[in-house]
């Protein structure tokens, strides 16, 4: 038997028609309110292959800055090294502040945090023996509060940061140009990996926190204000939104510096509140 479909009469057409219509305008809904929840980030990076993965721009570092490596791995066989060489990416100091030059990787745009979310990071780096010990201003890594263009934030500092000056690891906070260090530690921290976990919830309110761990220990629990107010006079848009980068920022020096970086892994955490979380080990 041969099935021949027969047209449907006006009436039946007409219902059929708005069946259809009905169901994809509640399906676009349903994807626009996906959209603006925003779906949960988890991602890992172990560097395991030659090229960078689409997780970080390319615009924080000099070309051949950024470079895939097998002789020095935190797990798996590759890791990548970083290196700044004096007035790679440079950039002009504003409002007084000193010149600075840069070798990033910045997460892509689509792992940005969003304000009162809750995220947990992780990631391994290593100091080689010979880095040097100096006073320059060196951060390793940070969280920015986004700044639109021509913003009055334009030249804030980050809200959290990883420093590493004098041979002195520093974990600070800059909010509303208050600047805080969080946790401070002087020890031999070249020659052996170091792996950083935080835990992080940025709010311009005094519902933030900020958790640490370094090779399994907690070093940080703090909890009030993690982000810059927003409004006119600051220039920070309302909600915020924070990007995080990893590398070697400084101020300008002659020699160069490398650091090595293995095992990235962010995800977003239910929107309870923050607590201690056991080290997910690498695979």
């Amino acid at each position: 038997m041969i099935f021949r479909p027969q047209l449907l009469r006006p009436e039946r057409y007409l219902a059929f028609t708005s069946v259809v219509v009905g169901w994809l305008l509640l399906t676009t809904l349903i994807t626009r309110a996906g959209d603006t929840i925003a779906p949960g980030i988890n991602v890992y990076d172990g560097f395991e292959t030659p090229e960078l993965s689409k997780l970080w721009s390319t615009d924080r570092f000099a070309a051949g800055a950024v470079m895939s490596e097998t002789n020095i791995v935190r797990g798996g066989n590759r890791a990548v090294i970083i290196t700044v060489h004096t007035h790679d990416k440079f950039e002009a100091g504003m409002n007084g502040n000193s010149d600075s030059e840069r070798a990033e990787l910045m997460e892509s745009k689509r792992l940005v945090s969003r304000e009162n979310a809750n995220y947990e990071q992780s990631f391994s780096m290593f100091i080689p023996t010979n880095f040097p010990i100096v006073p320059t201003r060196l951060v390793i890594a940070q969280w920015k509060q986004y700044c639109p263009d021509g913003g009055n934030c334009a030249d804030n500092s980050p809200v959290l940061a990883i420093r590493y000056m004098s041979g002195v690891l520093r974990i600070t906070q800059d909010i509303d140009k208050k600047y805080r260090v969080l946790y401070e530690e002087k020890n031999e921290f070249r020659g052996r990996w170091l792996d950083f976990k935080f835990q992080v919830r940025f709010s311009s309110s005094a519902g933030g926190r900020l958790m640490a761990w370094l090779d399994d220990k907690q070093i940080l629990d703090y909890k009030g204000i993690t982000a810059n107010p927003e409004n006119e006079v600051t220039g920070y848009p309302n909600p915020s939104y924070f990007y995080f980068k990893m590398g070697l920022y400084r101020n300008v020096m002659a020699d160069p510096m490398s650091i090595y970086v293995d095992e990235y892994r962010k995800r977003q955490l239910p929107n309870t509140t923050l607590e201690p979380f056991e080290r997910v080990g690498n695979e």
